[in-house]
């Protein structure tokens, strides 16, 4: 798998998955390590998948098979590209903003349908006003950036 990353690329792996393979197995042996390895690497892999991958190499994750896991996840891994897409469809005019109603109506009633208290969390943490507008590359960037471990 080391063909498909940049030697630098392969250099912050293997740090970060030796700050937590410390076992003296240079194995990572719960989906927590997993979870809190591929986060901190910027990735934003659900649990299915990351149950899908511990799976896939056996329950217990070797440095070869973790590269051989990021270069399928980061294959998968496009979220902002698609969420800037999906934005620009319905942006005819090329504005590259959104009113916060049809932000919050979107949010609420298509997709992976959010409650009302997870929308007012999310523009609460992005500094959306209610009445205002979005611009939505803005907007993109701080729901796709990983979401912050606190182990």
């Amino acid at each position: 798998m080391a063909r498909h990353f940049k030697e630098e690329d392969i250099d912050e792996f293997r740090e970060c998955f030796s700050l937590y393979a410390r076992s003296g197995s240079d194995q990572i042996r719960t989906l927590d390590q997993l979870t809190v390895i591929m986060r901190s690497l910027g990735m934003s892999p659900t649990i299915s998948e990351l149950k899908k991958y511990f799976k896939e190499k056996g329950g217990v994750m070797n440095f070869p098979d973790f590269l051989d896991v990021m270069h399928q996840h980061g294959g998968q891994q496009n979220v902002a590209g698609e969420i800037l897409a999906a934005f620009r469809a319905t942006d005819p005019n090329n504005t590259k903003q959104i009113s916060t109603k049809q932000l919050r109506h979107t949010l609420l009633h298509w997709g992976e349908r959010l409650s009302t208290r997870e929308v007012d969390q999310i523009f609460r943490e992005a500094n959306i006003n209610p009445n205002g507008t979005v611009r939505y590359e803005d907007f993109t960037k701080i729901v796709s950036a990983p979401v912050p471990d606190y182990y």
